[in-house]
């Protein structure tokens, strides 16, 4: 992954924004890390697997009540 200084990408933004569209570009300030700038295809495809993570979680959730299985609520929040 690529990184830029916030300053390297202020001057630079068209040139981040061409990066970004081919990998994910780290900015940061004061010697650390602040933003990561993707792509909106990245950033669909990561909100869609947490989207699938978060339903499987609740669809096994569902299926352990079923059983039986009672889930603490406050273990499975911590679990995710």
């Amino acid at each position: 992954m690529r990184t830029l200084t916030a300053n390297d990408a202020k001057r630079n933004f068209g040139e981040l924004l061409l990066s970004a569209q081919r990998e994910p570009v780290k900015i940061s300030k004061n010697s650390k890390d602040a933003v990561v700038v993707m792509s909106i295809q990245d950033y669909d495809e990561l909100e869609a697997m947490k989207a699938a993570y978060l339903k499987q979680c609740f669809e096994s959730a569902n299926q352990d009540i079923a059983q039986g299985k009672l889930v603490d609520g406050e273990d499975f929040l911590n679990a995710l």
